[in-house]
């Protein structure tokens, strides 16, 4: 269990002085957290670790997860893709599915807290089937800045309702929905094996346990797989670049339980890397290896088509590793592109092996790039930012 003045040694005191500061008058008060996983993917990593802080700070935090079958998560795995300008055949069946499941859920749950933070569309509806006695918060994780229109229409009913929205971007804000909103930027835990330095024996242990050679420049993308994250596309642009430069590919990722598109993304992409030793695709879920991984790549890549943040890259950004990343969603926020990475149109194969060639063969751009990157991240984009940012959300809802 990790401490807030844990962080004192990397954010400073003043930064921890004003957490404390902040929380004061929200002692006892009690929160809910309510998202449909507990793994796999951003969401459910980011209030893995704030939970705890926020609990560190003396607040009551509960933290949920909504429970849904296959055919829940395949409606709203279709939900999603639709909010990020998806096309699909908006059913009254799926609206049954999307509601009913709420509504069981609601009949086995309680909620006696403060205030409620609701996260994503999956659990969006729960706040028809509570009397509400609280202010309730949606906060939306994902690119909202094209939505399919008789999608976003029918999930406004939901909205409206909600006393507060907060997003990751101020584009994905619509002005459409008249419910007070705030931005606040997800984050990474610079303390998890996921982000903390480590050795070069353990480095080297891992890329042995899992048949990484190091033998020429790795070029990595760390996501799950997902069509939005585009794994395939990266394999085309790798294939450009390896016209230049000879090296090899790392695809690391892992599935969400609530994305049932995964698993047949994983196969696409295994059939496209079948019998070749350029490419390494690895389905785990594992943190070290991901610290590894990012640590050792001459480029990371993150060509996503759409990107609500993105926390691949404010990792690789915090190691200091060179960032090629699509021009999309959240992601501009963190890459001043030729300063601290480069930023890309994800469609243009020939501009992203373009970048990635640059860097392979000027490795002193790459370490410029990379070192320029990590002040950025620790202003902005550190768990210790993002816990006052709703500590102040937390104190203007609930008038303290």
């Amino acid at each position: 269990m990790k401490h807030i003045e844990d962080y004192r040694d990397i954010v400073g005191d003043k930064v921890i002085s004003k957490i404390f500061q902040e929380s004061r008058c929200l002692y006892g008060k009690k929160v809910l957290h309510v998202n449909s996983s507990y793994q796999g993917g951003g969401v459910a990593e980011i209030l893995d670790h704030l939970v705890p802080l926020m609990s560190d700070l003396g607040i009551e935090v509960d933290w949920r997860i909504l429970h849904g079958s296959h055919d829940f998560f395949n409606v709203t795995k279709k939900f999603h893709n639709a909010l990020q300008g998806e096309d699909i055949n908006f059913s009254q069946l799926k609206k049954s599915v999307y509601t009913r499941t709420n509504r069981r859920f609601s009949s086995y749950s309680h909620v006696d807290h403060d205030v409620v933070i609701i996260h994503d569309p999956q659990p969006l509806p729960l706040i028809r089937y509570f009397k509400k006695r609280q202010p309730w918060i949606w906060r939306a994780h994902i690119d909202l800045s094209n939505p399919n229109p008789e999608v976003w229409d029918y999930l406004k009913q939901f909205i409206i309702r909600y006393d507060r929205g907060v997003f990751s971007a101020q584009d994905f804000i619509s002005s459409d929905v008249n419910i007070d909103s705030e931005v606040i930027h997800p984050s990474i835990d610079p303390l998890t094996v996921k982000n903390k330095e480590i050795d070069q024996d353990t480095i080297d242990k891992y890329l042995n346990k899992y048949d990484i050679p190091d033998d020429k420049p790795i070029i990595s993308q760390i996501s799950r797989f997902d069509k939005w994250k585009d794994p395939e596309g990266v394999i085309e642009v790798f294939d450009r670049v390896k016209e230049e430069v000879d090296c090899r590919l790392v695809l690391l990722g892992s599935m969400a339980i609530d994305d049932p598109e995964g698993p047949g993304i994983y196969e696409n992409v295994m059939e496209k890397a079948s019998d070749r030793d350029d490419i390494i695709v690895i389905n785990k879920e594992s943190d070290i290896l991901v610290n590894v991984v990012q640590r050792v790549s001459s480029v990371i890549l993150q060509k996503s088509l759409k990107e609500g943040f993105g926390l691949t890259v404010t990792e690789g950004l915090w190691k200091g590793s060179p960032v090629v990343a699509s021009d999309v969603g959240g992601i501009p926020l963190q890459v001043d592109d030729e300063e601290t990475g480069f930023l890309v149109d994800p469609e243009d194969y020939e501009e992203v092996a373009g970048r990635v060639v640059k860097i392979l063969k000027n490795p002193e751009l790459g370490a410029k790039l990379g070192g320029s990157a990590l002040s950025q991240v620790k202003e902005h984009f550190l768990i210790t930012q993002q816990l006052l940012s709703w500590l102040k959300v937390l104190k203007t809802t609930l008038n303290c």
